[in-house]
């Protein structure tokens, strides 16, 4: 097979995987569609290195990895997620009763190793999966590399039914009170905001570049830059102590914005995002080629039992969560389920519950108001963050 047919079959996959989601309103994730054609053509006529003979190599994606997670960093703004605090808590509440129950009763059920490989993906994206089955792989699991991939492609099954449920209730609840005149529209607050785009710009001024060299390849270099720093220092530090270079990257990547060098969403401005994407996805797909017939029997139930004991974790400790806060159960469940699959799936699932339960414009909008942004800060804190730190912890376990 040449490079370019590998790469027009492997692009033609990820395209189905987005035309499906979006027929379905994403209730059938891409993932799923695509690692579901993955399989069948590593089952049939794919080379099982299709993806390096499409020129993604792993040293390729791993070039990605750091370079999505410093722009990860990019996206975090201390004052912005102050006003969610309550939100912050919720959602590591429900990712603390995750962890808490794999790790005893799924412990018991399935072992250690398993559950330390399951943890992460269970809880966030495409990069947290990756580098649990990046490191189960070396470590000699095999099916456990296999395990962290197919997790990710399935929690979506469990997460989107169940918060559209929770939500729904919880939009009801909203809309009684708002009919009754107990209930207000929450505005933004532009004074926050302003703030925050005036610290912003202070930063950026002490790193400007002017506007004809601020090119793409300048773009790129600074990103570079401080994601090699964020390895550098790992590397330093391993004689003392041991820190994933992934965690460091979202830890400068935030200090690396907050003092201008490094604009919002750089990676983005540098047209670089949809192609490390693309690369990373590839990348992560690859890792079923390992997967036969009989080991994806094998897994199903670790699988399925996993995903299950998380969810009944996450609810016991976000309801105790939301108890001690004032935050109605439902909401703090739907918060602490957006680990499952963060955005965007967060923001079309609120907005389609929304658009669902009224057809009144101000009541939909007093509905976005307190229903979306805890939502997409709940997002935002579990697939973005909390997840890349707790794969690069849970690594050194294996």
């Amino acid at each position: 097979m040449s490079q370019m047919l590998a790469l027009v079959i492997l692009t033609l996959i990820l395209f189905i995987g987005d035309l499906v989601a979006v027929r379905t309103k994403a209730w059938v994730p891409s993932i799923f569609v695509c690692a579901v054609l993955f399989l069948l053509g590593y089952w049939t006529f794919f080379p099982q290195d299709i993806v390096a003979l499409a020129g993604v190599p792993p040293v390729v994606a791993t070039m990605m990895m750091y370079l999505l997670i410093t722009n990860m960093g990019t996206l975090l703004s201390v004052k912005e997620l102050k006003n969610q605090w309550k939100t912050i808590v919720i959602a590591l509440s429900g990712i603390l009763g995750i962890i808490v129950i794999l790790l005893t009763v799924g412990t018991l059920l399935f072992g250690f190793e398993t559950m330390i490989v399951a943890v992460p993906p269970l809880v966030g994206g495409v990069v947290s999966s990756l580098i649990m089955s990046e490191a189960a792989n070396a470590a000699g699991f095999t099916t456990l590399s296999v395990l962290a991939i197919v997790i990710y492609v399935m929690q979506g099954f469990a997460g989107y039914p169940i918060t559209s449920i929770v939500l729904k209730k919880e939009g009801k609840r909203l809309l009684k009170l708002y009919r009754n005149g107990q209930l207000e529209k929450i505005e933004d607050d532009q004074k926050a905001k302003e703030e925050v785009a005036a610290t912003v710009e202070a930063g950026s001024t002490r790193w400007k570049m002017p506007e004809k060299y601020n090119t793409e390849f300048y773009k790129f270099f600074k990103l570079a830059l401080v994601a090699y720093l964020a390895y550098l220092v790992s590397t330093v530090l391993t004689p003392i102590v041991n820190i994933s270079p992934f965690i460091l990257c979202l830890l400068f990547g935030v200090l690396a914005s907050s003092v201008g060098f490094l604009e919002r969403q750089i990676l983005q401005k540098a047209n670089g995002f949809g192609f490390a994407l693309l690369a990373l996805m590839l990348f992560i797909f690859d890792g079923l080629n390992k997967a036969t017939p009989s080991m994806m029997v094998e897994i199903l139930y670790p699988l399925f039992g996993t995903i299950i004991i998380g969810i009944i974790g996450m609810y016991i400790f976000s309801f105790i969560a939301g108890k001690i806060l004032k935050v109605s159960k439902d909401m703090a469940f739907a918060v602490s389920l957006t680990a499952l699959y963060g955005f965007p799936a967060d923001y079309i699932i609120t907005n389609e519950v929304i658009k669902s339960l009224t057809e009144d414009e101000k009541e939909r909008d007093v509905l976005t108001s307190h229903m979306l942004p805890p939502m997409l800060v709940g997002g935002f804190i579990t697939v973005t963050i909390v997840s890349v730190v707790l794969a690069g912890i849970f690594v050194s376990f294996l």
